[in-house]
């Protein structure tokens, strides 16, 4: 895994070439891109628009749709609770609120350590609801369990 660096378009270009310069390799592009910056900045997606034949809103259309992708500097921790059918049934939204409530800040928004996320499928439904902190899944989460979890984050992520 790559440290996260300050964007420039050097950068990027070689990844593009890496790539072979091929619009219909921008879901990699953008995971490469994400992986070296920390995050999708908007510069990028204005320079792989103009590198790789594309409109602004074809590449603003692929970084939107995934989860995986962001837009905005990343924070520490990373917090997202699935919002699918399978996890609603099963009590996502009261652990969305419970999660706001904890935090002191809803799904879609940040505090200065942490984000929270509304997801639409992790691939665990059969363990409903599913929460994925840092990029680890963890099922059957309720309100007592997201509070160990966020416990084991560190001290006060608000």
């Amino acid at each position: 895994m790559l440290i996260p660096q300050e964007y420039d378009k050097a950068t990027t270009s070689e990844i593009i070439v890496r790539h072979g310069s091929r619009p219909e390799r921008l879901i990699q592009i953008l995971h490469d891109v994400a992986g070296r910056f920390g995050y999708v900045p908007e510069a990028a997606i204005r320079q792989l628009a103009d590198e790789l034949n594309l409109s602004r809103a074809d590449v603003h259309g692929v970084v939107s749709y995934y989860h995986d992708f962001r837009t905005d500097d990343p924070v520490r921790h990373r917090v997202q609770i699935c919002q699918a059918e399978a996890c609603r049934a099963m009590g996502s939204t009261e652990l969305a609120t419970h999660a706001a409530e904890t935090l002191g800040f809803g799904l879609g928004e940040r505090g200065d350590e942490i984000s929270l996320e509304a997801v639409y499928c992790l691939g665990n439904c059969a363990c409903a609801p599913s929460v994925m902190v840092d990029g680890r899944t963890y099922g059957k989460v309720d309100g007592e369990r997201f509070d160990e979890l966020i416990g084991t984050l560190g001290a006060d992520l608000r």
